[in-house]
């Protein structure tokens, strides 16, 4: 009987492979023999200021007319197509690296951006989507009326707060 070294790391190997060919995100000799187009994810930035979002794309080798910018349900999705360069060689081999086809990322922003606020420019390869922020929600105070009245607010000097009524502890 032959005993076999167990190889943990080729056990693993062999696991990412699979999944690889099975999803087809990363570089496998599977997917790169494939005629199937890819689908690639371009390196994003998110960077908030003081009054607003600030989104960066790197989308080298694609045109603004080749990018699509939606934004629903606070959901921002910046979505498009990089064509590949296909060549063909009879004599010899040749290695691609550089990925093509279709790509989409999606952002979830907050509650109350406003659509028609947001504004991008494409220049030199990169995507900048500015996103305003969104007014600051402020808690609203609500006086409590006591006995069947409305309770009045009491103004001193530029304030007004709500008026407040102290009961004293009921004896038992």
């Amino acid at each position: 009987m032959a005993l076999i070294r167990w190889e943990p790391a080729r056990e693993l190997h062999s696991l990412q492979n699979e999944v690889n060919r099975l999803f087809g995100l990363f570089d496998s000799p599977t997917v790169r023999g494939s005629l199937a187009p890819r689908e690639w994810i371009p390196a994003m930035d998110l960077s908030e200021d003081q009054g607003e979002y600030v989104v960066r794309a790197d989308l080298p080798g694609v045109t603004d007319k080749d990018v699509n910018i939606e934004f629903e349900d606070n959901v921002l999705t910046i979505s498009g197509e990089r064509e590949s360069e296909r060549e063909e060689r009879k004599n010899g081999y040749y290695r691609v690296e550089r990925a093509s086809g279709r790509f989409s990322r999606s952002l979830t922003l907050p509650e109350g951006v406003d659509p028609e606020s947001v504004h991008a420019k494409f220049e030199n390869g990169v995507l900048e989507v500015r996103i305003p922020k969104p007014a600051e929600r402020k808690p609203h105070r609500v006086a409590i009326s006591v006995g069947g009245g409305a309770s009045q607010p009491v103004v001193e000097g530029n304030s007004t707060e709500p008026a407040t009524t102290e009961r004293a502890p009921s004896q038992s």
